[in-house]
């Protein structure tokens, strides 16, 4: 090896250590790079992308081609060392040895660990750069990468193992909402909100969102027409039910805005309100909120009556029910009907019994069951098995309440205390 100047060996050296380097970061970055992303740069016509997408379609080749240069580097710099090491120390044991070791711990640091790291933390901007890259070489050393994967099939046919799609596997509906979660920096939280409330909409029933009996304003159909019309003038709805004889038995559901003419004029009766009643329509209470909100949009109505397996009336929903479970409260309607629950400084929270279960939790960040009743009235009637007093406390689920206030036997004000946390 005297032909070869000590200088240039040890150039040559730098150059195999540099190819390892490539190798080794291309391999991470290729395997590392986020295939959404890929598609997403592929579909808006970036080349890179594409190719990178055609190479991790084709992983075996992909890998093959990869490791195929980076042992061949990297044995070459291990020749190359003792070669050099040969020239400067002789043909001595400890001369070998060491020079083994300096190969190592360089192409460990220098050429494996480093590069892997820059490629694993850039993975998704040098995959798109790389693969313009890899398919030359690909391409050019196709078959002896064919030859060398037939080899490492037969051993996975021996092992009775089949290589798995090349397609990344679709997320689920759990990893889809870590994604969502971990978005901070990308989705302002109005928005991370709404994608969060979608992922739940699969598990919400009607019965969860619906406006409990007990608050459905409505019409008495035996009722006076001065008490019809009083009631058709003031209400902050656009529909109310009919009912006859009890306020289960709806008979119809009547559009204000219909009949608001009649009610000033004074020519409304009661055979003109049953004229221009629509037939109620009654929703099964474990409806899922996704299905009511297609059936909603595809027969476009706006309002149903949720009734329970014997037919007793449970409550209403609209379409605006299901559109403030998506995007969260508006800001219109009735008053006092926008404000929400907070903890005070006190570690203490006032809580309307009409709230639903499911908002109360997402407001504090509580877990109350949400199995049984759908209310927190519901919830404290159903614990206290009782009409309920001013001042009592019960402790449901682990969560400390208090009754401040009642009105005609139904909870009107819940004092929460905030969990201790261990």
């Amino acid at each position: 090896m005297d032909e070869y100047p000590l200088p240039a060996l040890l150039a040559v050296l730098v150059v195999l250590l540099l190819l390892s380097a490539f190798f080794s970061m291309t391999e991470t970055s290729m395997m590392a790079a986020s295939r959404y992303r890929l598609r997403h740069l592929a579909g808006q016509g970036h080349r890179g992308a594409r190719l990178a997408i055609d190479l991790l379609e084709r992983t075996d080749k992909m890998l093959g081609v990869i490791l195929l240069g980076n042992n061949l580097v990297n044995a070459a710099a291990a020749t190359l060392v003792s070669i050099i090491t040969i020239e400067l120390f002789g043909e001595e044991e400890w001369a070998l040895a060491a020079g083994t070791l300096f190969v190592t711990f360089v192409i460990l640091v220098f050429s494996e660990i480093t590069p892997k790291i820059i490629g694993a933390a850039n993975a998704d901007r040098l995959a798109v750069i790389l693969a313009y890259l890899l398919w030359p070489m690909l391409r050019a050393t196709y078959p002896l990468v064919w030859f060398i994967n037939l080899f490492s099939t037969g051993i996975l046919g021996v092992l009775r193992l089949k290589p798995g799609s090349n397609e990344a596997a679709g997320m689920s509906t759990e990893e889809l909402r870590s994604v969502v979660l971990e978005s901070s920096h990308f989705v302002p939280a109005s928005h991370r909100e709404i994608l969060l409330n979608l992922f739940d909409l699969e598990h919400v029933t009607v019965a969860d969102i619906m406006t409990p009996r007990g608050e459905i304003e409505s019409i008495d159909i035996a009722a006076p027409m001065k008490e019809i019309a009083e009631k058709l003038a003031t209400s902050f709805h656009t529909r109310l039910p009919v009912y006859e004889g009890e306020p289960g038995n709806i008979i119809g559901v009547v559009h204000l805005r219909r009949l608001l003419a009649g009610s000033i004029s004074g020519i409304l009766d009661h055979a003109s309100l049953r004229a221009d009643m629509a037939e109620p329509y009654f929703i099964p209470a474990e409806t899922p909120v996704y299905s009511q909100l297609r059936f909603f949009r595809e027969n476009r109505q706006r309002f149903g009556l949720v009734v329970d397996e014997y037919g007793e009336l449970l409550g209403l929903v609209t379409i605006e029910n299901i559109v403030e479970e998506i995007v969260g409260k508006f800001t219109t309607g009735m008053p006092g009907s926008d404000i929400a629950c907070h903890w005070c400084e006190e570690g203490t929270a006032l809580v309307d019994g009409s709230s639903s279960l499911r908002e109360i939790n997402r407001w504090l960040e509580l877990d109350l069951p949400t199995g049984g009743p759908k209310t927190l009235n519901g919830l404290v009637v159903e614990h206290l098995r009782d009409i309920p007093v001013i001042g009592v406390g019960l402790r449901v689920g682990g969560i400390a309440m208090e009754i401040v206030q009642t009105e005609d036997r139904r909870v009107k004000t819940v004092k929460i205390y905030r969990p201790q946390v261990e």
